[in-house]
């Protein structure tokens, strides 16, 4: 399935080439400006076990039991007494379910939890306006703003206001939405840095100050001859 993962990560890659070159259009999308609208970037889907994530597998009776195992590149981990088990592509409360018919065996009252701590080979992409745009890999439990700073922080001419998420949706549909970045960093609202997921792109546009500079530069500098002091030459 790896294949499929990357191809979405390339196909919003497409995406960001496309909201760069045609940046006033950001402006038609939902900001994300009441908690209900949050919901919209965060599909009904439980994520599932991938090769490469990191489990904490917790018994509550039995601690000794308790392990840190990485997901192999064959999709299983391996645990005492049970030995192998084929944790990719399940969610987590199915791994868990798993794991207590195996150690029911071998352990009275298997009382297991199944939590992912680190997400092992997902990444995100952060571009436009940010000094250092590329992908970048997800750890743990990453916001906008530790993405953004990941990218070594924004540029003069970001655009704050309305940052762009692209997300993953429902049938691989992509689901966009702003958000009001400029919130977060001066405090007044801090539910606009939402926790980021695999395959994310954050895109920062340019200001509507930068766009007019661009536009100068493109259409007038270039174009028309200047002199320093003078004006346009004769």
């Amino acid at each position: 399935m790896k294949w499929k993962e990357e191809s979405f990560f390339i196909f919003l890659a497409v995406i960001i080439i496309t909201l760069t070159s045609c940046a006033p259009a950001i402006k038609n999308l939902t900001p994300l400006d009441q908690a209900g609208a949050q919901n919209l970037l965060y599909p009904g889907q439980e994520y599932r076990i991938q090769a490469g994530d990191q489990l904490d597998i917790k018994f509550y009776y039995n601690p000794e039991l308790n392990e840190l195992v990485t997901v192999r590149p064959d999709g299983r981990i391996s645990l005492q007494l049970v030995h192998e088990i084929m944790a990719a592509g399940l969610t987590p409360a199915e791994l868990t379910g798993v794991l207590k018919e195996k150690y029911a065996v071998e352990v009275k009252q298997p009382e297991i939890t199944v939590i992912v701590r680190l997400f092992g080979g997902q990444q995100i992409y952060v571009g436009g306006e940010v000094n250092r745009p590329g992908a970048f890999n997800l750890i743990g439990s990453m916001t906008v703003l530790q993405s953004i700073s990941l990218a070594e922080g924004l540029k003069d001419t970001a655009r704050t206001k309305e940052m762009v998420i692209v997300r993953r949706g429902v049938d691989n549909k992509p689901l966009i939405m702003t958000i009001n970045l400029k919130k977060v960093i001066d405090g007044t609202d801090m539910s606009q840095d939402i926790i980021l997921k695999p395959f994310d792109i954050v895109f920062v546009p340019k200001s509507s100050v930068a766009e007019v500079n661009v536009w100068i530069d493109q259409y007038i500098r270039r174009n028309i001859p200047f002199q320093p002091g003078f004006g346009i030459a004769p």
